[in-house]
């Protein structure tokens, strides 16, 4: 008996069945079994179908006579399933990787409860993976394992019936069963709930329910959409035959007039000719089902106009409802158009208000500052802000930030909101602009300001002019708009020599080049050993453990982010020695992650400093990723694991073959990358002489005082004495934790025992 039967019905579906056959059977968690059910497809998921029948003895082929929809080819599937518990998917959805095992965890905590509630995201037809509304996410906050009269809130999720694993026996017993037609999910998925005697969720994104242009029930026209009706008769009619479940009746009503009032308010969903009718009949059930006096409140937001449509709705009032529609739109319409007109006019009064600042004296005692388009404070700038304030006290500093990286300031730096009236008056009159990327290309630097740009990376990829003919890696086309931001540099920031050829050829300008290395690194030198101790303490690393941070960069080739690496598969292999810090790219911070719940899996991507994490953990394992050179500057192990080489150089373009000269070992698989840490390898000889090549090549002058040099030279305008850059062979950077003691070897077994 497998632990998990996972049913997957298809019809018209061939583009994506693929994608998702394979999101299960290379599931972390192997013990299921998967039935995908063939609903008379006529294009080719029958034979795909087959195709993973023959080659996996765990796939069961399903192929249905006739087209029935996805109700009955669901009963299909599970006239065959033998798991413990029921997972469903739709034919083009994705279960996210290492979901089964999360859930096998989960339902093991949680006392092998009837129903698992977990979290989707919506992949949509773009390829963009939008995460749920806040309101619609499981929280497992409060008791394991409960019933819905403790959390009724469940039942303001989507009734869908592919976020929740039903365990089986409990399905049997109730009877639970698919009808045919549209929204063939609400009769079964109310009665789930409402019936069950325990409930779990499980607060994971576990499913990438797919959103397509066109073929789906959300963007078919069809008088079928009165399906629905007979679906909530069916709900209804379950409640009849349960009297314990008849206090429920108010909430159902309550869901069932939102669902009428989403499917009648979509434009693509009902023919003309079929509005009336639905109309009528939506009224006819919420009458009938209707409770005088109940309440039908549930925990959650429900507005006044929403509320009004529901009442109307009941009523019957069909124009009545439809002027309500017509005067909200305009209502939305007007105040859309006056909210264009009031931006339009606030921007006009920001642009006079520049001018005239542009007008009055500089203030050569303010420096301000910005880091990675409006974020915190982090990367050199804050390594410089730090410095000046120590170095030059009567300076005062400014951060450019958006409202939720205020709290990461320091107290003694005033915040400034992009766009705001104060942000223009310190870019007019500021002595001093400093950032890792570009300001505003509004600006207009005056005569006397001082603009440092501070980089944030040695470039492996190509950079700047240097991507006029890569098409798929280039943000914009603007490139005389690059090089006017560049005109306004008055000081470019190096760490060594490769970066200052690359960046005097792919952005020339008559900036003048500081090779005095990226001060952020100056942290490598400067911290202690109890403050690594206690970093590792703060983030969660296990003591003694070999903390590996895994760092990868983004591809310009895709939109979505890719998981190169199955963590709980990865760390199985690895053994409980090792624990991995995983921080996704700041490109895909909207983007919601597929990782598992593994123990030693800890998600730093929110991290303010990377800068602490490097010196927390004890290796670093990266791709193609400018932090390779930084951590470089610790020396310590780096891994390279570069398993799209050929299709990032041909996309994105780099200025050397990193094979040629890697910081350490390289992996070009999964099995590799698991090898090269099993057998030790990633510490070994070999791999500390092609660290220490890489170092003298790459960090020539991160040596701890970087940001010291920068003020004194731009702040300050000494020119002598400026600390000079300390050899590679004298510089003594941050240790690592020390490592656990290693076990002591047990003794022979016929060894004679000595006193």
């Amino acid at each position: 008996m497998p632990r998990f039967s996972v049913i997957v019905p298809a019809y018209k579906v061939q583009a994506y069945l693929q994608e998702g056959l394979d999101s299960v059977l290379t599931q972390s968690h192997s013990d299921l079994e998967l039935i995908a059910v063939d609903d008379a497809s006529p294009d080719a998921c029958g034979s795909i179908i087959d195709e993973y029948a023959a080659r996996d003895p765990r796939v069961t082929a399903v192929h249905l006579a006739h087209n029935l929809g996805p109700g009955p080819a669901r009963n299909a599937g599970l006239a065959r399933a033998s798991g413990d518990y029921l997972v469903f998917l739709d034919g083009d959805d994705i279960l996210a990787p290492g979901a089964l095992q999360a859930v096998t965890d989960r339902l093991k905590a949680t006392g092998s409860p009837d129903v698992l509630v977990y979290d989707h995201a919506r992949a949509l037809w773009s390829g963009r993976l939008v995460p749920g509304r806040p309101s619609h996410r499981p929280s497992e906050e409060g008791p394991a394992s409960f019933r819905l009269a403790d959390r009724p809130a469940l039942l303001g999720m989507p009734m869908a019936v592919w976020n929740r694993a039903y365990r089986r026996e409990y399905v049997e017993r109730e009877g639970l069963a698919f009808p045919p037609g549209f929204y063939a999910d609400v009769p079964w998925t109310y009665p789930a709930l409402l019936a069950a005697e325990s409930l779990a969720v499980l607060d994971r994104v576990c499913v990438h329910h797919r959103q397509r242009r066109a073929g789906s029930i959300l963007t078919t026209t069809s008088r079928r959409h009165l399906d629905v009706f007979d679906q909530y008769d069916r709900v209804f009619g379950y409640l009849a035959g349960r009297p314990e479940l008849e206090r429920w009746r108010p909430a159902l009503h309550r869901r069932m007039a939102e669902h009428f009032c989403a499917v009648y308010a979509d434009p693509r969903r009902l023919p003309r000719a079929a509005r009336t009718e639905f109309f009528a009949r939506a009224c006819v059930l919420l009458r009938r089902y209707h409770v005088p006096g109940g309440s039908g409140a549930l925990p959650l937001p429900l507005s006044r106009t929403d509320r009004v449509r529901h009442a109307l709705m009941r009523l019957g009032t069909r124009r009545t409802y439809r002027l309500l529609s017509v005067l909200r739109s305009a209502g939305l319409a007007l105040g859309r158009a006056v909210s264009v007109l009031r931006r339009g006019l606030r921007e006009s009064s920001l642009r006079l208000h520049y001018r005239i600042q542009r007008l009055l004296p500089l203030r050569p005692e303010l420096a301000v500052f910005s880091a990675y388009w409006h974020g915190g404070y982090a990367c050199n700038p804050a390594a410089i802000e730090a410095t000046l304030r120590e170095l030059a006290p009567q300076m005062r500093t400014a951060w450019i930030c958006d409202p939720e990286h205020a709290p990461t300031l320091p107290r003694e730096t005033t915040a400034l909101r992009p766009g705001s009236a104060a942000y223009w008056t310190a870019l007019a009159r500021a002595g001093y602009l400093v950032t890792n990327v570009n300001f505003d290309r509004a600006l207009v630097k005056r005569p006397g300001q001082v603009l440092v740009q501070t980089q944030h990376g040695t470039p492996l990829k190509r950079v700047g002019l240097d991507l006029q003919d890569r098409p798929a890696a280039t943000p914009t086309t603007d490139f005389a708009g690059l090089l006017r931001g560049a005109d306004q540099w008055d000081y470019l920031l190096s760490s060594n020599r490769h970066s200052t050829l690359v960046w005097e050829k792919a952005v020339p300008a008559s900036y003048t080049t500081l090779e005095y290395g990226y001060p952020r690194n100056d942290a490598f030198h400067r911290a202690t050993p109890a403050q690594v101790l206690e970093l590792r303490e703060r983030l969660g690393i296990p003591a003694g453990s070999t903390a590996v941070l895994y760092a990868p960069t983004h591809r310009d080739y895709r939109r979505s982010r890719p998981d190169h690496l199955d963590f709980e598969r990865v760390l199985q292999d690895l053994g409980p020695r090792f624990t991995i810090l995983a921080r996704t790219h700041l490109t895909y911070a909207d983007v919601p992650p597929s990782r598992g719940t593994h123990p030693r899996l800890i998600d730093v991507s929110s991290h303010p400093s990377v800068e602490e994490l490097c010196l927390a953990s004890d290796a670093l394992v990266t791709d193609y990723s400018s932090l390779m050179f930084d951590y470089a500057v610790l020396d310590r192990p780096i891994v390279i694991h570069a398993d799209d080489w050929e299709a990032y150089e041909a996309a994105r373009g780099t200025y050397f073959d990193l094979r040629s000269c890697p910081p350490g070992a390289i992996a070009r698989t999964e099995d590799q990358l698991v090898d090269i840490f099993s057998t030790g390898h990633w510490q070994g000889s070999r791999s500390a002489q092609l660290r220490a090549a890489f170092r003298a090549r790459f960090c020539s002058y991160d040596d701890g005082h970087a940001a010291e040099r920068v003020v004194r030279r731009v702040f300050l305008g000494q020119t002598a004495p400026i600390p000079a850059v300390v050899p590679l062979a004298d510089r003594r950077p941050t240790p690592a934790a020390p490592a656990a003691p290693a076990a002591p070897a047990p003794a022979p077994a016929l060894a004679p025992v000595r006193p």
